[in-house]
């Protein structure tokens, strides 16, 4: 993988990533079932939505200091289906010990959303979904394999037609869509309609970045998402408040 090509904030995160040592301590789990999560989300007439507990982040301004708990139980209370929980330190202050505390205090599925390059790094937390990024994992097969030997299922994030057929290729039943180009931050939610109608049905997709407001909700489902994650749109503001204004829109 050739980081040059990317955004500094990125190349700095992948650099902080490669020197991040795993676990020696291999990790079982039990996981809380996503499909099953969106479903039941969307039988109630809530959007299929995972909120992101995400202190900061580099590309945007200022931060969360709130107990990340709360914050998590507010979303639950707001409709979410399955929570996003950072678990990056250096650039979007998260921690393994932070999602450990979420999954404990909520009965939903939590996605530990992280840099994971090898191996080693998936042994740092149990959690019910760990994200893998196509574009930044050498081998995705082997990765993939090795995270559903320890029982996480696994969302593998991509952004273009090609690596959606990457991580088709690999056997990924959870497939995100990242509006965001990694490589210079910017956002098109044109970019999950141009891509979405590469994944098959039978595979739970999930529409990423840039959605910020219930005609952005609608948009995505209307393109095909099984369910979205959203964090900086909650983040901002009111937690439960704004959580509430993007699940109850289906029931509008």
């Amino acid at each position: 993988m050739d980081s040059s090509e990317f955004a500094p904030a990125i190349q700095s995160i992948l650099a902080t990533a490669r020197e991040r040592e795993g676990d020696s301590d291999r990790v079982a789990v039990r996981p809380r079932s996503l499909p099953v999560a969106f479903e039941r989300a969307a039988q109630d007439g809530r959007v299929p939505l995972v909120a992101e507990v995400k202190p900061t982040s580099p590309t945007t301004d200022g931060e969360r200091s709130d107990d990340p708990v709360e914050l998590a139980e507010q979303m639950v209370a707001g409709g979410a289906a399955a929570l996003s929980v950072l678990t990056e330190p250096e650039h979007f202050g998260g921690s393994p010990e932070t999602l450990a505390r979420v999954r404990e205090a909520v009965d939903v599925p939590v996605l530990r959303k992280d840099f994971i390059l090898r191996e080693s790094q998936l042994d740092a937390v149990q959690a019910d979904v760990i994200l893998l990024i196509a574009r930044f994992v050498d081998d995705l097969d082997g990765l993939l394999a090795a995270a559903r030997e320890r029982g996480f299922q696994v969302l593998v994030e991509t952004h273009t037609r090609e690596e959606v057929d990457q991580a088709l290729t690999a056997g990924a039943d959870i497939v995100g869509i990242n509006n965001r180009d990694l490589a210079q931050l910017e956002v098109d939610l044109g970019t999950f309609e141009a891509v979405a109608e590469a994944v098959p049905e039978s595979v739970t997709l999930i529409a990423e970045s840039g959605i910020g407001t219930p005609d952005d909700v609608a948009r995505m489902r209307a393109a095909g998402a099984d369910g979205l994650l959203v964090g900086s749109a909650i983040m901002q503001g009111d937690v439960e408040a704004n959580t509430r204004r993007l699940t109850r829109t289906e029931t509008q």
